[in-house]
């Protein structure tokens, strides 16, 4: 079955990879992106040949994860082209990179803004038409640094993926007893192929990031971000990201996974999350509410 679906932040990297798996899976797909008249014409012009070439459905949309009205006209014209939406991806999230002390709290709060509450207003936009329909299916793009490993200078990066995949754990069961099922990719470092590390931001306080640097004499940075790349396997494909949505969608609805985890680097996120997961789950069942995350098939 062709199903609607919304991905947010697709304008490159993960994003744009699920939009065109789930297009070429045989589904209407809408990579969302800020600026589409002019900083991003260019990835709408890409995406428009690439739907041509390849015949399949994926349509560029303007939705900017910062601003509500923006979201609720992405919203109202999808639901107002089908009357419905399926599927939504919360993809959207930018990296930060740098010593943690020197990045200001207005930094911090952007960071939360975009990674965090970007997901709550594009949710209270498209939820109530999926509680309407009694279905549909959330998938949020986590990180393994949730529950794995956590090397140091991605602090408000980390601090930011965790709070999202707080929010999904609560919508999950919050979402399940009205037909929504929600599924998490956690996938880990992918130091090649996406645009993470390339456009990541960086501390604004400039005094405080060169006294770590100055402190910092044998390298430290720059000896850190050399073993990440090494930790993560030649091979590793960011587009395995992709391929793990279009699974999760294709799935019978009420036997989807709550978690997948694309991690080449093995950083131990998988086993961390199962226990993390599970606890949850037993307590409720403890209070007397079993079934969670999965709503009845």
């Amino acid at each position: 079955m062709s199903l609607i679906a919304l991905v947010t932040g697709a304008s490159s990297g993960f994003g744009q990879m699920i939009a065109r798996d789930l297009a070429q899976a045989g589904h209407t797909a809408y990579a969302s992106m800020r600026d589409t008249a002019q900083r991003n014409a260019d990835k709408v012009a890409d995406n428009a040949a690439f739907a041509k070439a390849n015949r399949v459905d994926l349509r560029s949309i303007e939705l900017d994860v910062q601003d509500e009205g923006s979201v609720v006209s992405a919203l109202s014209a999808i639901i107002d082209e089908h009357g419905r939406l399926d599927v939504l991806v919360h993809n959207a999230g930018h990296m930060m990179y740098g010593p943690l002390e020197a990045f200001t709290p207005e930094q911090l709060a952007q960071q939360y803004d975009v990674n965090v509450l970007g997901t709550q207003r594009v949710n209270r936009a498209a939820l109530p038409h999926m509680r309407a329909a009694k279905s549909g299916l959330l998938v949020w793009i986590s990180s393994s640094s949730v529950a794995g490993g956590v090397p140091p200078l991605l602090g408000p990066y980390f601090a930011a993926k965790a709070g999202m995949d707080a929010l999904a754990v609560c919508y999950a069961k919050e979402l399940a007893p009205l037909g929504i099922e929600t599924s998490i990719i956690v996938p880990g470092a992918f130091t090649k192929g996406t645009n993470h590390f390339a456009n990541a931001g960086h501390p604004e306080d400039a005094p405080v990031a060169d006294a770590y640097t100055a402190a910092w004499s044998d390298g430290f940075a720059d000896r850190i971000q050399q073993a990440l790349a090494a930790a993560v396997p030649e091979d590793a494909d960011p587009a395995s990201v992709g391929r793990a949505v279009v699974g999760i969608v294709a799935a019978v609805p009420g036997k989807r996974p709550l978690r997948v985890h694309v991690d080449p680097a093995d950083d131990g996120a998988a086993v961390t999350f199962a226990v993390m997961d599970r606890v949850r789950e037993q307590f409720l069942q403890r209070i007397g509410f079993s079934g969670f995350p999965h709503p009845a098939s």
